[in-house]
């Protein structure tokens, strides 16, 4: 007989009732717990080492492991499905090679989404019976663009031009129909929009035309899921927001506030109606994904796209290695063309007990092979960091490991990895039991002006109860909270700034500086509330002084100009700043 062990899955001790009675007397708290679901991946030695009650008391801790060990582990073993090879004879020898027809846009411009459709074989399977791709040339550009079946035999071939002019293309592929194609389009000088995000000056962002951007971003986790009035919602709710980014899964979630289940899944239903067929894709569910983030680019709103996460009961986080790559790889394909799509390889990816770090590399490996437009790209942690001075990571996406220290963080982080630190979950504005989901507007607000000035970003998110669980850090819908009007002061400030993002610059032992040096110098209290503030500017230049309420978003200019140490009354209020501009 073989016991249960350090290395058994949770879940699986939970499925046998000798094994799950050990747990409810020595961690009952455990077995009640709302977290339950996403922990059940979690090998019982991760959990001994974060349940105080084991790792605290050698002898209820032997005591523990004696009990499993004596009760057979019953657990069924786990069969990995295989990967699906493209079927060499999907087409005979009679078939002629390259005879499917290609219709290229006429309407092609730079800077938007390129669509070639391709109208061949729907016989089969195609999502795992062929594979595509073509060589797409430019005046100075090659790409390696890959083609995924969007049913009734249309394949489609989109990419995201970056330069005007004549644009090649040859296809290959399994499929002899489908197999070198040529075709050509032309690309219009005139701009559909601003291009994708990258890193810009290292740790800030900037679109493919050098347009700014500054990623002040919200969660909604689900809310793509819901219904389609609280879609609409969500969208006017955002458009009159200052949020430039969003956080979004791509498979739904189910976790406190939100246990419905969608009317679409990524995958269709299995043909026996147990599961999911996860050889196929459900066409119109990643239809309205996609129509929903071109909402968010019509709207200036970056669609932050979480391809996997814990918080499930469908499956979708342990779907096996073949058939979370065949995922990954239809979805970078599928989207890669938008402008405004940002990947986030998981949500708390320390969560998923399931995926080791050698999936992670893999799985981001096919996001960078499939993406050529070549889209930012993270993982999000929850109690331990990814090291995210990775080639592939273009910027950290974090959360607090800490109650209380968060965006103060950002000066040791862009020391730490050399990239841009994108603080995507500083807790929630909000009144939830959960210590995550209850700090004030205010303290929201400061969160973002610390990280500003500290040189990052910081994310916002809401959780006030209601009764009918409509929250919007998961489901979207109306925003009720006081931070979204002072984030889009803090927008402005930012903008007003040369080059439209804050430098640090060196700093009291108090209060952070940042700005240009010697050009544009802000000085931010936080929490503190000085009635006046000596301030020790560089020589030989005059500035103006501004004082900022960033929770009353109000400027206030002194009447007289300052040079070298000058004192500057301040009202001894919380949450002010001072702004010098040099003058001409």
């Amino acid at each position: 007989m073989t016991g249960y062990t350090p290395d058994s899955r949770l879940g699986d001790v939970l499925e046998n009732p000798a094994a799950r009675s050990v747990l409810s007397s020595t961690l009952p708290g455990l077995v009640n717990s709302p977290m339950l679901g996403q922990l059940r991946n979690m090998s019982l030695r991760m959990l001994a080492d974060h349940e105080t009650a084991l790792r605290d008391d050698p002898e209820r801790s032997a005591a523990f492991w004696a009990s499993l060990a004596a009760i057979e582990d019953t657990t069924p073993p786990r069969a990995e499905a295989p990967a699906i090879a493209p079927d060499p004879d999907y087409e005979g020898e009679e078939v002629p090679r390259g005879s499917a027809e290609l219709t290229v846009p006429t309407d092609a411009r730079v800077h938007g989404p390129v669509e070639i459709v391709v109208h061949g074989p729907a016989h089969g399977n195609p999502f795992v019976d062929v594979e595509l791709e073509a060589r797409v040339e430019g005046p100075s550009t090659s790409l390696r663009v890959g083609g995924f079946y969007d049913g009734d035999g249309r394949y489609l071939l989109r990419f995201l031009p970056e330069e005007p002019g004549t644009w090649h293309l040859v296809t290959s592929s399994t499929a002899r129909s489908l197999d070198g194609i040529k075709g050509s389009l032309e690309v219009s000088t005139e701009p559909a929009g601003h291009g994708a995000v990258r890193v810009a000056d290292r740790f800030h962002f900037a679109h493919a035309d050098g347009t700014r951007h500054v990623p002040l971003g919200t969660t909604a986790y689900a809310w793509t899921h819901q219904g389609q009035e609280v879609q609409e919602r969500t969208l006017a709710a955002l458009a009159s927001s200052p949020f430039t980014k969003i956080r979004m899964c791509v498979f739904p979630k189910a976790y406190l506030y939100n246990t419905e289940d969608p009317e679409r899944f990524p995958f269709p239903r299995a043909e026996d109606g147990e599961g999911f067929d996860l050889t196929r894709f459900d066409l119109e569910y990643f239809r309205h994904l996609e129509s929903r983030i071109r909402d968010l680019d019509a709207l200036g709103i970056q669609a932050d796209l979480i391809l996997f996460h814990p918080y499930d009961r469908w499956g979708f986080a342990e779907l096996g290695r073949a058939a979370d790559d065949r995922y990954v790889r239809y979805l970078v394909r599928r989207l890669a063309a938008l402008p405004n799509v940002w990947w986030s390889m998981a949500n708390e990816f320390d969560l998923m007990w399931t995926k080791a770090e050698e999936d992670w590399e893999r799985l981001a490996a096919i996001v960078v092979a499939e993406d050529p437009s070549r889209h930012l790209l993270s993982i999000h942690n929850c109690l331990r960091f990814y090291d995210y001075s990775r080639p592939w990571i273009t910027h950290s996406s974090t959360q607090r490991i800490d109650v209380y220290r968060t965006a103060e963080n950002v000066t040791e982080w862009r020391e730490r990895w050399g990239k841009p630190v994108v603080v995507d979950e500083c807790a929630y504005e909000g009144d939830l039991d959960q210590g995550w989901g209850n700090i004030t507007g205010e303290e929201m607000t400061r969160r973002f002006w610390e990280g500003a000035v500290r040189g990052g970003y910081v994310g916002h998110g809401e959780t006030y109860f209601r009764e009918d669980h409509e929250i919007w850090w998961s489901k979207g819908g109306d925003l009720h909270g006081t931070s979204p009007d002072r984030i889009a002061f803090l927008a402005r400030i930012l903008a007003e700034a040369p080059g439209g993002v804050l430098e640090p610059l060196p700093s009291e032992w108090d209060t952070p500086w940042a700005g240009v040096a010697g050009e544009h110098l802000l000085l931010y209290f936080g929490f503190n509330r000085p009635r006046f503030r000596t301030v020790r500017l560089p020589e030989g230049r005059r500035y103006t002084v501004d004082v900022l309420d960033t929770w009353g978003m109000t400027i206030e200019r002194l009447p007289e100009t300052v040079e070298g140490s000058a004192t500057i009354p301040l009202p001894a209020r919380q949450f002010m700043a001072l702004r010098f501009i040099a003058v001409p």
